[in-house]
Parts: structure tokens; C-alpha cells; sequence
């Protein structure tokens, strides 16, 4: 578990960018300010953080999810605005070391050999089933206690990322396609059976029927995020959800708040 900054402020949580154009989450608790991935350029990650009058001087750590462009493709750039160490797996690390993203001055650990740094924020990384080596989601812990998770990129929900998500209060989870949508759609034969796969992306439903159990230990706060801009919907990603956590005597605004993270712009969630 790395572990950064000590502070007292309130912990907060944007999905600045998500979805199959760029992705990139915002978290912060105290003085400790982190990214989840930089998947747009640095200009738009810089604006961003200006919009939401975060201080990217602040920025503690870019934790990568996976190699994909949409979570890397601002990263190099970003890399030689800001000194800001990067923390993947280690099979990501070298996939960005191949792909020639760091500089000179770049510091980068292997997020599952990664020493204490000082005292705020834990993180804590595990393995997720997707088309790329390396490929992960992770969880925070807050002073306050509180954890919050990003899990996106996964074919399927394993029992190793069930336990480690479950007992999570906020929750940033993939709900990328409708799969009828997806099979009528204009992608590519190969192209959709990927996306089906077990190492492709979580569709709606199987989305909303983890949610139930998250809620009921503990999930206060569902984020939808990565949706396909091409087959998918903020309101079919929505209803889907609802329906199921409905079906389970969950109720919404009592149980649990349900957002969809737009393609950018995503609000500032406190924790």
C-alpha cells in the first residue's frame, strides 16, 4: 500500500474525463491530490483541473489503470509539464517504458512493490480481466476512513475484484455498452465478440447485478463510467441500474445515489 500526503480536508472524488474518447479521475483527501489515469491530452487535464480549481502542483501520483490509449494518451506530455511520480503494475510500467512516455526526470513505481510514502491516502491496487497485460483498478483509503474504488475495463467481475471493491462507499464501476446495441451496431464482427469477451468491457447488466450486493455492504455512491459513445446510453446505462438495485428493495437518495460520469465534466462527488 503506497500511502501519501496527511491532511484533514474533505475527501472528494470527479471523473474529469470517462468513456472511450479519454479517461481521467480526480481524487483527493487533505493536501493529498492523485489521477487515475490521463487518458486525454495534458491541455485538457490541465483545464480540468483549473476548471475545478484543483492546484495540479498538488498532484501527488498518476495511477494507470492499463496501457490503452484512452487511459495513457496525455501521460507523456503531462509527464513534462508536471513532475509527478507514475504508479501501474509492473507489466504496465513497461509498456509505457516501450512506448517511450517517460523522460529523464520521470519517477515510476510498481504499484504491488511500492514503499509507504507518508500518511493520508492508501491505495491499493488489484488485477482486472481485460485485453491488456497489467491491467487493474484500485482503492483508496481516506483518513476519514471512507474508501472509494475505480474499477472500469473488465470483461467480467472476478471474485478478486468482487472482495476487493465490496464494503467500498463510493464506487466508480464500467457500464460500457448495451449489449443489444453492441450485436446490432456497426462494429466489426471481431470487434464485438472482443468487447463481449471476458476480457473486454462490463455491459450494463452485468454492471447492475453487482450492484446490488455493493450497496447492501456498503456502496453508498455508484459512479456508471467508460460508456461507449457508440453503443451505450447515460439513460440506458442508468435505467438498467436502477431496475435491478429496484427489484432488490434497494431505494435510491435513501440507499444509494447513482450517477453516470459523462465523457467530461464529471462533478465533484464529496466522500
Amino acid at each position: 500500500m503506497a500511502v501519501f500526503w496527511e491532511g484533514d480536508k474533505m475527501a472528494k472524488i470527479s471523473t474529469m474525463f470517462s468513456g472511450s474518447r479519454g479517461n481521467c479521475t480526480y481524487i483527493s483527501s487533505g493536501n493529498c491530490s492523485l489521477l487515475v489515469d490521463a487518458g486525454v491530452s495534458a491541455k485538457q487535464i490541465l483545464l480540468g483541473l483549473e476548471q475545478r480549481m484543483f492546484n495540479p502542483q498538488k498532484i501527488g501520483g498518476i495511477f494507470i489503470t492499463h496501457s490503452h490509449t484512452d487511459h495513457i494518451s496525455g501521460l507523456r506530455v503531462l509527464l513534462k509539464k508536471l513532475n509527478i511520480p507514475v504508479f501501474a503494475s509492473k507489466e504496465t510500467l513497461g509498456s509505457l517504458i516501450l512506448a517511450d512516455v517517460f523522460n529523464s526526470k520521470s519517477k515510476y513505481y510498481d504499484i504491488e512493490d511500492s514503499p509507504e510514502l507518508s500518511m493520508d491516502v492508501g491505495v491499493d491496487f488489484f488485477r482486472t480481466s481485460h485485453d491488456c497485460s497489467g491491467s487493474g483498478g484500485y482503492v483508496f483509503t481516506f483518513n476519514n476512513g471512507e474508501k472509494a474504488a475505480v474499477c472500469t475495463d473488465l470483461g467480467y467481475v472476478s471474485d478478486l475484484v468482487r472482495k476487493a471493491i465490496t464494503g467500498v462507499k463510493t464506487i466508480v464501476i464500467e457500464s460500457n455498452h448495451d449489449v443489444g446495441m453492441l450485436q446490432n451496431g456497426i462494429y466489426p464482427f471481431a470487434t464485438k465478440q472482443r468487447i463481449l469477451s471476458d476480457e473486454g468491457h462490463l455491459s450494463n447488466v452485468a454492471c447492475a447485478n453487482e450492484l446490488p450486493s455493493l450497496v447492501k455492504n456498503g456502496a453508498s455512491n455508484i459512479i456508471l463510467a467508460h460508456l461507449s459513445r457508440d453503443n451505450n446510453t447515460p439513460d440506458l446505462a442508468s435505467v438498467t441500474a436502477r431496475s435491478v438495485l429496484i427489484e432488490n428493495g434497494l431505494k435510491e437518495n435513501i440507499d444509494y445515489t447513482l450517477d453516470v460520469a459523462p465523457p467530461s465534466g464529471g462533478r465533484i462527488m464529496y466522500i
